[in-house]
């Protein structure tokens, strides 16, 4: 655990993600490095356009040690230093960063056609065509046919075996007493449980820890500094792993074709749009290896920070674990229906507030696809472009107070994240809004549900959890909480 001295005041709760800290050794050495500002590109002559300024940061790894460190101040700090459009240079490569809401609707609104997908680099060998990794035309088309296994009839088949689930899951964690729980590594084992029950619908549980592993090793190879191929490697293992999901699959779609089933992987392999468009074998591939990614790895981070925020705040624990129990009561142990979930409206604050403070995919990462511009900058063809939302979420000029964990900012009549359309944007906004996140949305508010009917749990006073950032943010201590059966 991380602890300061007493008990942390709510203004200096969230500070870390605001404000670059000073207080450890390693810290302060990141903050003495020297700046390297530079240009990204002279501008065409007579364009009228600004070069993008910032600092390349160290050779090779540019600022990526510093984001690895500081995530969401680090961006603030560029945003607040160079402006909406900064450059930056990690692991390199040469980026853009784009911050802030005039300058992120131009990205992901005015001049989307300039700009194609750039996940590639990042998670391209181990989530190969997965939705996220296409664009234009062809994305489209692939959403359109996915939309089939999203539908709110399909998610409502869903909740039944995602609460049983749960359920059984949640109940053995702890037995009478009290006892410390990590909850990211805890949660993160029911979200693949639910992975490889709900969306894949795998009996055997040989095969669950194998496919699991496979899962986790592609995942932690996309967060690796090193890009490439050595024994004992994270990349290594990411490739292991594509094989072994590729294999599985692969073999199973002929069953899954002939006999489906009520999970995501039989909605996948008969989904077909009015005029008849299906996916192909390997689309069914790519698409369920990056849905299971998408659907385990945000959830946990989520689910994990949410449980968090209510471990320090015991007044709203209490106000809507009354809200779940009062729901648990009247179903007299039937599942939910998504209209059940709906109206859990203070858990859906805490949720909203939590996703807030730490979305767990902090930016959309874009490529230009020609000369281009924005915000009056030029940025040249081939350009890796950060689109960095998660700023937008930190804005005093959006969000009163953005440094305090306060959930009634989401209800009426503040509703604060209407103070432009593009001050909250946990899902991503714009073309590759996120697929799943209705379902994502369920799955957290089933999770913490089940969490509050059971238990009650709590952080020391003087603990602030230390996150850690790659693309999704993780607890580098795997959040401990006290946790108690009721």
């Amino acid at each position: 655990m991380v602890a300061v001295a007493g008990r942390v005041p709510a203004e200096a709760e969230n500070l870390a993600l605001l404000e670059i800290p000073r207080k450890t050794l390693v810290d302060r050495v990141l903050s003495r490095l020297p700046v390297r500002e530079r240009s990204l590109a002279d501008p065409p002559a007579g364009s009228g356009l600004l070069p993008v300024r910032g600092d390349a940061g160290l050779p090779y790894l540019g600022r990526s040690v510093q984001y690895l460190r500081w995530g969401p101040a680090e961006l603030l700090n560029r945003y607040r230093k160079y402006g909406p459009v900064s450059f930056n240079s990690a692991l390199g490569a040469s980026r853009v960063m784009v911050a802030g809401p005039a300058a992120v609707d131009e990205i992901l609104g005015r001049r989307r056609q300039d700009y194609g997908q750039g996940w590639d680099w990042f998670i391209g060998p181990f989530f190969h065509r997965g939705l996220l990794l296409l664009e234009f035309d062809e994305h489209m088309f692939h959403r359109r046919i996915m939309q089939q296994a999203f539908t709110r009839e399909r998610l409502q088949e869903h909740l039944g075996e995602l609460t049983g689930v749960v359920d059984q899951a949640i109940d053995g964690w702890a037995a009478a007493g009290e006892r410390p729980v990590r909850l990211y590594p805890t949660i993160k084992e029911l979200t693949l449980r639910i992975a490889t029950d709900v969306f894949m619908a795998v009996d055997s549980g040989a095969d669950r820890e194998r496919l699991g592993k496979a899962f986790l090793q592609c995942t932690h190879a996309a967060l690796a500094i090193l890009r490439f191929s050595i024994p004992g490697g994270n990349w290594r293992a990411g490739l292991r792993g594509r094989k072994v999901l590729e294999e599985y699959f692969t073999r199973m779609i002929a069953a899954k074709r002939r006999a489906p089933g009520p999970d995501f992987f039989s909605a996948l392999c008969r989904a077909r749009t009015e005029d008849g468009a299906v996916f192909s074998d390997a689309d069914v591939v790519n698409h369920m290896i990056f849905l299971i990614m998408a659907a385990h790895d945000t959830t946990t981070t989520t689910a994990t920070t949410t449980a968090y925020y209510l471990g320090r705040h015991p007044q709203w624990q209490r106000r809507v674990r009354a809200e779940a129990l009062a729901l648990h009561a009247e179903l007299d142990g039937a599942p939910p229906t998504i209209a059940d979930l709906d109206r859990l409206t203070d858990l859906d604050l805490v949720i909203r507030e939590s996703l807030r403070l730490v979305p767990p995919v902090p930016g959309l990462v874009r490529r230009a696809v020609r000369d281009t511009q924005v915000a009056g900058h030029f940025v040249p063809a081939g350009t890796q472009v950060d689109v960095a939302y998660g700023v937008n979420h930190m804005l005093p000029e959006l969000w009163s107070r953005p440094e305090l964990f306060d959930p009634e900012r989401f209800a009426e009549p503040r509703r604060e994240d209407r103070s432009h359309r593009l001050a909250w944007l946990p899902f991503g906004a714009g073309a590759h809004k996120c697929i799943g996140m209705h379902f994502g949305t369920f799955e957290v508010k089933t999770v913490l549900a089940a969490m509050l009917r059971d238990y009650d749990w709590r952080v020391p006073d003087d603990y602030l959890l230390p996150w850690g950032y790659s693309t999704i943010p993780f607890p580098r201590d795997g959040a401990p909480v006290l946790l108690r059966r009721r």
